[in-house]
């Protein structure tokens, strides 16, 4: 049974393409409209600038897009997607050296975004009912007694209008159908900010062959996180960095910061990361050999707009239309794939799209979209310099400030010690569990006070704060591992 004649789809990127794949079993025929003209491979397009940088896909949005389109996940590492562990493929400097190396409660999936859109759309475009219409720009919607009923639109070849049962906004940060719902009549929607003004600039680096690489080079990733030394130190020292791998024997060189500006050039980014808290990141990228020019972006603030608490019958949202993170926690792109997969499931329980429907809907997404939003806002209101509706006062702010680095280098340790703590911290990570969630659970706050109690008392059973300017240890320290060195791939 359909619930309608026509979807229709704003924006071609990874939500639209989500949400593409969420509504074809329950229409005569969806269409997706993308002003881009899109490759048919994995290119970079004006439209997702962002694809420059390192992208995170969480095992979250990995299972929901799975959901909607079955095979994805074999078809991106066939593509050239890596499967990897990163507490034992990564080398992750935290605290005040690197930690040690292990296997965890969590995998993922390394790629590129323009990977990670180029096999959603092969899977879109084998959906005998789904088109993709590419140089199309839509300016406006119609609507009829009070609810959405198509877009107004333009191509090469003039102006046009398309009637549609359901239309969905994944038109992402820039999105303007807030102000043409204003324009219809509708009042404007609450809006809630935070920007901690996040920067960060990128690098692409073509690596050695694994033949020319460094004996000492057993992992395929490096994270250097923020340092907690509140004394004299260089700016660089402050930066969130990556050494992201990609398909294809690439790497994304990524650095990043709240408030700090950025290198722009490719000499400045080369002298930045020579001044990071260990010499390995710039070694890295010395033995690799640079593909692309340096990548900046400013985009990174926190917005949510309440649509939940108007009535807009015909229209939905998806991705950063409605909800845009700081691109720091890696939310972005599972948000949007699991607001598809609801979207998909309400629509299978659905007689007929109705106000009831959209009010269903509309609460459920609220409510999944609670768990990435305070995940966010609990790091970044800690920010002095973060502005927005969602601002704390100063001494809260301060609390925070105070509070999360230490108790976030508690959860880590204690997930090197404890299972229970690194399968619920993993939950938390990949948006499957609430931190709130996470600290209710009476064997987690057992496993953290045992945890610290061990760490007073110097009685750990992993080491951990390994000298950051010599390599990471390439033991591994997982608990039937024996403390076995693993020879460099």
């Amino acid at each position: 049974m359909t619930l309608g004649r026509t979807a229709v789809v704003l924006g071609g990127s990874t939500a639209g393409l989500c949400a593409a794949g969420a509504l074809a079993p329950y229409f005569d025929q969806v269409v997706v409209l993308e002003r881009d003209e899109l490759p048919a491979a994995a290119e970079h397009r004006r439209g997702v600038p962002q694809s420059k940088h390192p992208h995170f896909l969480l095992n979250s949005g990995r299972r929901a897009i799975g959901a909607l389109f079955p095979g994805f996940e074999d078809e991106l590492i066939a593509a050239g997607g890596l499967h990897l562990m990163p507490s034992l493929d990564a080398a992750y400097l935290d605290g005040e050296g690197w930690s040690a190396r292990k296997r965890g409660a969590m995998t993922m999936i390394y790629g590129s975004r323009i990977l990670i859109e180029r096999v959603l759309r092969d899977a879109v475009r084998v959906l005998p009912n789904t088109t993709i219409r590419e140089g199309v720009s839509v300016h406006g919607l119609t609507t009829r007694d009070g609810a959405v009923t198509g877009v107004g639109l333009s191509t090469s070849a003039g102006e046009e209008h398309l009637e549609a049962d359901l239309v969905v906004d994944a038109m992402g940060r820039g999105s303007s159908v807030s102000g043409w719902l204003v324009a219809a009549g509708w009042p404007e929607p609450e809006v809630r900010t935070l920007d901690a003004k996040v920067t960060y600039t990128s690098r692409w680096y073509e690596l050695p062959s694994p033949a020319e690489r460094p004996a000492s080079w057993w992992w395929q990733h490096l994270v250097i996180m923020p340092t907690p030394d509140k004394g004299e130190h260089p700016a660089e020292h402050e930066f969130l960095v990556n050494f992201f791998p990609i398909e294809g024997n690439r790497v994304i060189a990524c650095m990043g910061s709240w408030g700090i500006d950025m290198p722009r050039t490719t000499e400045a980014f080369v002298e930045s990361a020579r001044r990071v808290r260990t010499p390995l990141f710039a070694a890295a990228m010395d033995r690799c050999s640079p593909t692309s020019e340096v990548h900046l972006t400013r985009s990174t603030g926190n917005k949510w707009r309440r649509y939940d608490r108007l009535s807009t019958p015909g229209l939905v949202f998806v991705g950063d239309s409605i909800c845009a993170f700081n691109p720091f926690y890696a939310q972005g792109i599972s948000s949007a794939a699991m607001s598809a997969l609801l979207l998909r499931e309400h629509l299978s329980r659905a007689q007929r799209l109705d106000a009831e429907f959209y009010t269903r809907f509309l609460v459920a997404q609220r409510k999944s979209l609670t768990v990435p939003w305070s995940l966010a806002m609990a790091r970044d209101q800690g920010y002095e310099c973060a502005v927005g509706t969602e601002k704390v006062p100063e001494w809260w702010r301060r609390v925070l400030a105070a509070m999360s680095g230490p108790a976030f280098s508690l959860i880590v340790g204690a997930a090197r010690e404890y299972e229970v703590v690194d399968e619920h911290f993993a939950k938390v990570f990949n948006m499957d569990e609430s931190l709130g969630e996470m600290m209710r659970n009476p064997r987690v706050i057992a496993a953290l006070v045992r945890y610290r109690i061990r760490t007073a008392l110097g009685r750990q059973r992993i080491p951990f704060g390994f000298d950051p300017q010599a390599e990471p240890p390439a033991t591994d320290y997982s608990p039937d591992g024996a403390a076995a060195t693993v020879a460099a791939r």
